[in-house]
């Protein structure tokens, strides 16, 4: 039988950090992968000819730069031109709120009336980004405790942003500083990605989800990957690889045994059953699925709520608000997510019902990295869906129902409909939509949760990527500090091994 220091189960991109740093330490690593390549959720694919789109996860801010540097990525990350963009139709008049660049101050006051609002803006963020300066530093290293968390952010930030983020439903925070139901939901939105919540929930769910949105590296900026995720995921696999690490694909496991001390993984390759030996085994998979290889019962799984639609353009549409479509899609251009678009769909969801107006982000890679594409004249167009819990495609048909009305709904704000704008093959149109039972079909993640369950606070004991089971850790979403491309989730899992003691040393208050 053959014997490892440490088999990975999972090849997502938390998976081949793991193996990367361990590789490079000495380890004997393998990584086991179900699907014939890894990359997991990162990946890129071809739907349509002549374009690689990053087919589920598509930005990138929480991969901390210390990684990238640690392992040699060589990455291109680029800023987007434009934060956002929030269509609007007011009193009968198309308008809307554009952030970044020279031109929000008067953007704000044309959509508000004076530029208070645009204060409170600039003063919020501000306080954020000092947050995301004092716990971005935590997030590599042993997890501080609550009060030690607290008295960093309250030194940066002051006791308001701690309140704001840590201690109260976001739900109040935001109609504490902000007055325009726009605004609200332009903020409210980095607190719902692939979180099925009330802003208002007194289980913070939604902070929790906003924290991480505006932490990454210390700024909280969203990066687009050059050449698409699979460049991303292409590169860990390389530096992986270079280690030493023994990367094998088509090959899924169906069994762990595992005492605290020593362990086995048995998988099946090619027809053939094979266990191999290991003193570590990795999860780079789902709770429920570790349950499941252990021989437990599965813990319950918590919804995953998105749609998925990419888009081939041959074209970019105009808007009736009149604002260049270069400067509309290439940031985030946020379809019906104002503060009371967002509770009445999520109201609706949690009755069972799609949503009338669904909301959802949008965003053109292409306008940012044409390398994706092959004609010189082509644009991708990536919507992320709110409030789509996976419970809603019990109903045979929820998804063209869904992706109906996104079209409808982006529809009512341009003055080209977006179905003119289509690129076709054969006739059909450049058009793929993904729900939360095609992920859990696909990549094997319970319910379709992108997180792989509910985000936890940066706070806590150890390293967070720990089980009941001694040499058995987490090293996927599922860990504390996980979800998101970040790659903690594995530095983390290595580190527990690699710098044990440097958890005895943790920051306590």
């Amino acid at each position: 039988m053959d014997a490892y220091d440490v088999v990975v189960v999972g090849g997502g991109h938390n998976a081949l950090v793991a193996a990367a740093y361990l590789a490079r330490s000495g380890r004997s690593v393998l990584v086991l992968e179900r699907l014939g390549h890894v990359g997991g959720a990162a990946v890129s694919a071809s739907p349509f000819p002549g374009v690689r789109l990053s087919r589920y996860s598509y930005l990138v801010s929480l991969l901390p730069d210390q990684i990238v540097s640690d392992l040699g990525l060589r990455l291109t990350l680029r800023s987007r031109s434009v934060s956002s963009y929030t269509p609007l139709e007011r009193d009968g008049v198309h308008t809307g709120l554009l952030v970044g660049g020279s031109g929000t101050a008067a953007s704000f006051r044309a959509l508000t009336g004076s530029d208070s609002e645009y204060v409170r803006w600039q003063d919020f963020y501000a306080a954020m980004a000092l947050v995301a300066q004092a716990v971005a530093p935590t997030m590599l290293e042993p997890l501080p405790d609550r009060a030690a968390l607290r008295d960093l952010v309250t030194s940066a930030a002051g006791q308001d942003a701690w309140r704001w983020v840590f201690e109260q439903p976001l739900a109040q925070t935001l109609e504490e500083v902000f007055t325009d139901d726009a605004v609200r939901g332009v903020v409210a939105t980095d607190g719902l990605i692939g979180t099925h919540t009330s802003l208002a929930d007194p289980d913070l769910a939604a902070n929790r989800c906003f924290l991480y949105h505006v932490i990454g590296n210390g700024t909280g900026d969203w990066r687009v990957p050059v050449g698409g995720m699979g460049a991303v995921t292409g590169e860990l696999a390389r530096v992986a690889r270079e280690a030493g690490a023994d990367l094998r694909t088509n090959a899924e496991v169906v069994g762990i045994a595992a005492d605290g001390t020593t362990a086995e993984v048995t998988y099946h390759h090619s027809d053939t059953e094979v266990t191999v030996a290991a003193h570590h085994v990795f999860s780079g998979v789902a709770p429920a699925v570790l349950d499941r290889l252990l021989g437990r019962p599965a813990r319950p799984s918590a919804p995953g709520a998105q749609l998925k639609m990419n888009l081939l353009l041959d074209r970019l549409p105009r808007l009736r608000s009149g604002v260049r479509p270069e400067d509309a899609f290439a940031g985030t251009f946020h379809l019906d997510e104002t503060y009371t678009d967002l509770e009445t769909a999520y109201r609706e969801s949690a009755e069972g019902r799609p949503p009338t107006r669904p909301p959802g982000e949008m965003y053109c890679h292409t306008l940012t990295d044409r390398s994706i594409v092959d004609s010189p004249t082509a644009h991708t167009l990536t919507l992320f869906g709110l409030h789509a819990p996976d419970t809603l495609f019990d109903t045979p048909g929820t998804q063209d129902v869904l992706v109906s009305r996104y079209l409808e709904g982006l529809n009512r704000y341009l003055l080209d409909p977006i179905e003119s704008c289509l690129a076709t093959v054969d006739g059909a149109p450049c058009l793929e939509a993904r729900d939360p039972r095609d992920l859990e079909a696909e990549l094997a993640m319970p319910r379709g949760n992108i997180f792989h369950g509910p985000l936890t606070w940066p706070y806590g004991t150890a390293w967070g990527v720990e089980t009941d089971i001694p040499n058995v850790l987490r090293c996927a979403s599922s860990t504390q500090r996980g979800g998101g491309v970040s790659g903690i989730g594995g530095h983390n899992a290595a580190m527990s091994l690699l710098r044990p003691a440097a958890a005895d040393g943790r920051l306590a208050g």
